[in-house]
């Protein structure tokens, strides 16, 4: 116990870099972006350690204040429902085909059939239609679309 005593009262600025330095390579190695803060962290306290002369009880109170602010920052402005993107859709591929004319692979009866999206063919929900026919794609519903055919 006397030598984790020892070491906190000799923790010095370069501590700090060294701490920040090791977070930084974890955080390239775990998944997640959790480490990033705390490393930012230990780069403040360092810096401030090493313009001032604190001792190392505030350094560490520092070090706590400075991560628990930083992470109620990120988790303030970097929530999804706070970003706004300029392709809203872009992981949700079934609604990227909304308003698409695609055309029928497996006929659609009793409701169900498949459609064929590129090189793609995905589920399809809709009034019957044979094999060929095209169709306009209305809505998704996870991986089903919704269709309806198109008038000749």
């Amino acid at each position: 116990m006397q030598a984790i005593v020892d070491y906190l009262w000799s923790l010095g600025v370069w501590h700090w870099f060294f701490l920040a330095i090791i977070l930084f390579v974890l955080e390239t190695v775990l998944p997640g972006v959790h480490l990033l803060w705390f490393g930012l962290a230990a780069v403040l306290v360092g810096l401030l350690a090493l313009g001032t002369d604190i001792a190392w009880q505030w350094q560490v109170i520092a070090f706590g204040v400075v991560s628990m602010l930083s992470v109620f920052w990120v988790r303030r402005y970097a929530r999804p429902d706070v970003v706004v993107s300029d392709q809203p859709d872009l992981n949700v591929r079934g609604q990227q085909y909304v308003g698409r004319v695609v055309t029928v692979d497996e006929p659609i009866s009793g409701g169900r059939g498949r459609v064929r999206v590129g090189d793609t063919v995905w589920v399809a929900e809709g009034p019957d239609l044979p094999k060929g026919a095209r169709a306009k794609v209305m809505a998704a519903h996870g991986t089903v679309l919704v269709v309806e055919p198109v008038p000749v």
